[in-house]
């Protein structure tokens, strides 16, 4: 639990990025979302089982309440589609520990539904020395979340489970161009040698990059 304090390692990313396109002036037209929300247990927390409706509409079976982060993630998305009428996301979390048995704690990985805002992506973040690694999106992994008594399951199961993540949010993307970046192990460093200890900052300096080069 000592750690969990640097799970709200993708709201600073989004934060960081935004305060160096500011000082910079940057002129782009830029939109951060950041679902701040406490994670605390109390008389009103989920269960699993339960069934909850999301911004968008959708019901969604909570089969583990350890991934509550896409589900503000969910709706920051649904926000920014239908409130500010964006043309395309960029979301980052610290969303799974299956990045990390995937890819450790030096690669970050990516999904897009989007081969070019993909590459710009990777471009922006090889600048900075940040690695990326594009992980598969394949329809059949929405299998796992399918739900008998909701619109779909909010986690899919152990076997690819930073990909069910990620599947999960694509629905909520409705369609636009979207990036989703895992930085579950790459936000916060406690022992590899090729990274500073504590908080990496990790994608700030990749997001303003994107946003700055477009």
């Amino acid at each position: 639990m000592f750690e969990m304090k640097s799970d709200m390692a993708g709201a600073a990313s989004v934060i960081g990025a935004m305060c160096a396109i500011a000082a910079e002036k940057v002129e782009r037209n830029v939109i951060a979302i950041v679902p701040a929300c406490e994670n605390a247990i109390n008389e009103n927390a989920y269960r699993p089982g339960d069934i909850i409706k999301s911004m968008n509409g959708k019901t969604v079976e909570i089969i583990n309440t350890d991934a509550e982060g896409r589900l503000a993630l969910a709706d920051a998305i649904t926000y920014a589609v239908r409130n500010e009428k964006v043309t395309e996301i960029v979301d980052i979390a610290t969303l799974t520990g299956a990045v990390m048995v995937a890819l450790g704690s030096l690669t970050t990985g990516v999904f897009s539904n989007c081969d070019e805002k993909y590459s710009m992506i990777e471009k922006a973040s090889r600048l900075h020395g940040e690695k990326v690694w594009r992980m598969p999106l394949f329809e059949e992994y929405a299998e796992q979340l399918k739900s008998t008594v909701a619109d779909i399951k909010h986690t899919g199961g152990r076997m690819g489970g930073s990909i069910t993540a990620a599947k999960f949010l694509e629905g909520f993307a409705e369609g636009l161009p979207w990036t989703h970046m895992d930085i579950a192990g790459t936000s916060f460093n406690s022992s590899v040698k090729w990274v500073k200890k504590g908080a990496t900052g990790v994608g700030v300096k990749s997001l303003y990059s994107y946003v700055k080069n477009r």
